[in-house]
């Protein structure tokens, strides 16, 4: 497979690693995980936004149809923020015999990963999802003062 006419974010790219993965193609340990592939998946097919304030950081990712129970905020050791959650297939429209003719709105695990500035403030992290676009905002720590320069008496001997 030529990787250079590839296009990275493309479904065909990551069905190519699946693939590698699933059918051996590669030298153990030489292929990319399963977990891997599924993340890398997740965070291509995940956009968003990312706004800086005076005093926060504000991330805004479009999460239609999804509650508030299926997103998942957390932030990791390095001040990694992580974005994640599944969308699950609507199965009661297949219980009154109807099927799908053509499906075309994502559902999976979506998750995306935001490597935080030192003085993104990680106690003050708020997460609001209205009408189907969540809202994190990362408050900022104030800015450290500067030092006084320590003043040295002379003394006359």
């Amino acid at each position: 497979m030529d990787m250079r006419i590839m296009n990275f974010d493309s479904p065909a790219f990551f069905q190519a690693l699946q693939n590698l993965v699933d059918g051996g193609a590669c030298e153990k340990g030489s292929a990319p995980t399963q977990d891997y592939v599924r993340d890398a998946k997740a965070m291509a097919s995940t956009p968003a936004d990312v706004k800086e304030y005076p005093n926060s950081y504000v991330f805004i990712i479009d999460m239609p149809g999804l509650k508030s129970g299926d997103i998942k905020v957390e932030v990791m050791e390095d001040n990694v923020l992580i974005i994640s959650g599944e969308r699950k297939r609507e199965e009661e429209e297949e219980k009154d015999g109807s099927k799908y003719v053509r499906m075309e709105r994502r559902v999976g695990k979506f998750m995306r990963k935001f490597a935080l500035p030192e003085n993104a403030d990680i106690e003050a992290i708020a997460a609001v999802c209205q009408d189907g676009v969540l809202t994190v905002t990362v408050k900022k720590l104030p800015p450290p003062e500067p030092k006084k320069p320590k003043i040295i008496q002379v003394k006359i001997a």
